[in-house]
């Protein structure tokens, strides 16, 4: 492995000073050579000290870190290798965008001619020709990002580090943004760990998806395995929206599960690692787009018939709350048509899209 991370773990001091509190706790984690993996979770989950541990700008209370088969753990930020982008840019106001790329090497002195040529081949890279004789404050927020990667890139790092470096943009130009972030790693093949609480951006950008909660690491893979496969709720409820159905576990025929939802029964796929008994109380995950919802009688091939007891009209989807049994059951219908919208204190039969199913064991919570 290129990069690891091995029991890494960090304890800060309580503010009232009634003891430390583990901010990392025991991370263990592993990271290709040119791999985009990036850590996602919510504020206070650990991902953001995960990372400056990583650049030196933390030291680990436990654990290792090890690069290119070197431990780093007490080398500073500037000899470990490493090059970071950061949330405000960073960039020097009184230098051009020319000068601002240019400055790492600069330092490193190498001559006239070379810093020419590495600066020319990271600007075309990433779009900015054209641009060198500009101020930063003449350029766009997204002109801004793109010279604040270019100057970490020219220093041609073993790893690139990115610290939330899209929150300051709108929403448009984040989109905009993470397409370029990608396109520009794909193309310099470059290691890159990236920190987002941002789930559709960790979903665009990744080659691999690290969920963390508490300071633990919950889940890691591939974001259509963490989105169809969760571990556990939290990192279900965290990656997109979901329904958490309680149902009973009648038993296993074959590869699916035999569960009962308020005595209606439904066949799910098993995971391997599924591990339940007959009897026991689980929970079925359905995504909201994993639900058809129709008008119930006719031609209505719904498990179930409930009340719609809220709709919203997004334009280019319509969201609903059914409720059933109870329990509000949040479906999402993409693109509808005037003609198929149901209104609220409507009937409506719903049926499930049994492959995007997922049982979860009722007790199986974050660790």
């Amino acid at each position: 492995m290129f990069l690891r991370l091995e029991h890494l773990s960090k304890a800060f001091a309580g503010r009232d000073g009634s003891g430390e509190v583990l901010a990392v706790n025991d991370v263990n984690l592993n990271i290709e050579r040119g791999e985009f993996l990036t850590l996602l979770g919510p504020s206070g989950c650990g991902k953001t000290t995960t990372l400056r541990l990583i650049a030196g700008f933390e030291f680990p209370t436990d654990g290792k870190i090890i690069l290119d088969d070197q431990t780093i753990n007490e080398l500073p930020p500037n000899r470990r290798d490493m090059a970071m982008v950061f949330q405000s840019y960073a960039l020097f106001p009184h230098l051009s965008v020319y000068d601002n790329i240019a400055y790492g090497l600069k330092i490193k002195k190498l001559s006239r001619q070379e810093i020419r040529r590495q600066v020319d081949d990271v600007m075309s890279l990433a779009e900015l020709e054209g641009l060198g004789n500009r101020a930063p404050n003449q350029l766009s927020g997204g002109q801004q990002q793109r010279v604040a990667l270019a100057r970490a890139l020219v220093m041609q790092p073993k790893v690139l580090l990115f610290d939330e470096p899209l929150s300051n943009l709108d929403a448009k130009l984040r989109v905009q943004m993470r397409s370029e972030i990608r396109r520009i790693q794909q193309e310099s093949g470059i290691t890159s760990v990236y920190v987002t609480h941002d789930q559709d951006e960790a979903m665009a950008l990744s080659d691999r998806i690290v969920v963390m909660h508490q300071g633990r690491i919950q889940q890691a893979g591939s974001a259509i395995n963490i989105y169809r496969r969760p571990v556990n709720r939290f990192v279900a409820d965290f990656i997109g929206r979901a329904n958490f159905l309680p149902v009973t576990v009648n038993g296993r025929t074959g590869q699916d599960w035999d569960v009962a939802f308020y005595d209606t029964p439904i066949s799910i796929p098993a995971a391997a690692d599924e591990n339940l008994s007959p009897g026991e109380e689980g929970v079925l995950m359905v995504r909201p787009e994993s639900i058809h919802l129709t008008p119930p009688g006719g031609n209505a091939l719904g498990d179930f018939v409930g009340k719609v007891i809220r709709r919203t009209y997004l334009g280019e989807q319509v969201e609903y709350v059914v409720l059933i049994h109870g329990e509000e059951i949040i479906v999402v219908h993409h693109d509808p048509s005037e003609e198929e919208l149901l209104p609220e204190g409507a009937d409506a039969a719903l049926a499930f899209i049994r492959d995007n199913l997922y049982l979860l064991p009722q007790n199986k919570g974050e660790s």
